[in-house]
């Protein structure tokens, strides 16, 4: 794919969609369905942008664990160890995009997108019906919820959109109803995923060095300032412009594959 012209520098144009990466993060979630397609659309290859995309805004999901520290610290113990099954999905996910040929990661970006969209789209009903239902849950058949949250960690290792939500809704099928606790194991899991992930894309070369510090810092600085910002706009705001580019880019990259 042929890099594109833009008015200002692709480097700022990157770190730009990873301050607002950053902040829809700590409003909503979501963040990478802008972040990696800026990339894509700058002109890296989708596998390099994913990766890279991957790298970036790892560092932003610190912030979200010390946010739910109080929440984290409330969680099941035995919920927590599902940080294992994280860490080897998450490998395994990394470890398959690496193995995917650029061609068949092309044709699937555009289905991965828009199925992260979808999730997207429908997390804020399942937030609030778990909402709803109150605190509470049952004892875990823990390797049912190991082998349901190894499954997630693929995932999110191979493409990681929208991984949040189904997380989110995983731990919702093992029973637990707290919305908050729910998101600081979200926020843990993530961090590990995108962790091993982020560990195996730099020692395969598999990462544009060009945009990975300034991504990084802005996704840093749009989790903590911007996050007010987006706010005082609203959630709603918020998750519709992260809906509308999900599906707006979607459509463009089905279209470039016709």
């Amino acid at each position: 794919m042929e890099r594109m012209q833009f008015p200002v520098p692709p480097v700022v144009t990157a770190a730009a969609a990873a301050f607002l990466a950053g902040a829809i993060n700590s409003v909503a979630g979501g963040g990478t369905l802008v972040s990696f397609p800026t990339l894509v659309w700058l002109g890296l290859p989708s596998i390099t942008a994913n990766a890279t995309s991957t790298v970036a805004i790892w560092p932003g999901s610190l912030g979200s664990i010390w946010g739910f520290r109080n929440e984290f610290r409330q969680t099941s113990r035995r919920m927590r160890w599902l940080a294992v099954s994280s860490l080897v999905g998450g490998g395994i996910g990394a470890w398959l995009l690496r193995s995917t040929p650029a061609s068949l990661f092309d044709h699937l970006v555009p289905f991965l997108i828009l199925f992260a969209t979808v999730l997207f789209t429908v997390q804020a009903p399942i937030q609030k019906r778990l909402g709803a239902r109150g605190a509470g849950g049952h004892d875990v058949w823990m390797p049912g919820a190991f082998a349901l949250n190894l499954l997630v960690a693929i995932y999110g290792g191979y493409f990681g959109a929208g991984m949040s939500i189904m997380m989110l809704s995983s731990l919702a099928i093992l029973g637990m109803t707290d919305i908050l606790q729910m998101n600081a194991l979200t926020s843990l899991f993530a961090l590990c995923v995108n962790g091993v992930a982020a560990v195996l894309f730099i020692t395969t070369h598999m990462v544009d060095w060009r945009y990975v510090a300034p991504m990084a810092i802005a996704a840093v600085l749009g989790g903590y300032g911007a996050a007010g910002v987006a706010r005082k706009i609203g959630r709603v705001a918020v998750r519709r412009f992260v809906i509308v580019v999900g599906y707006s880019m979607s459509v463009l990259l089905f279209l470039r594959h016709i």
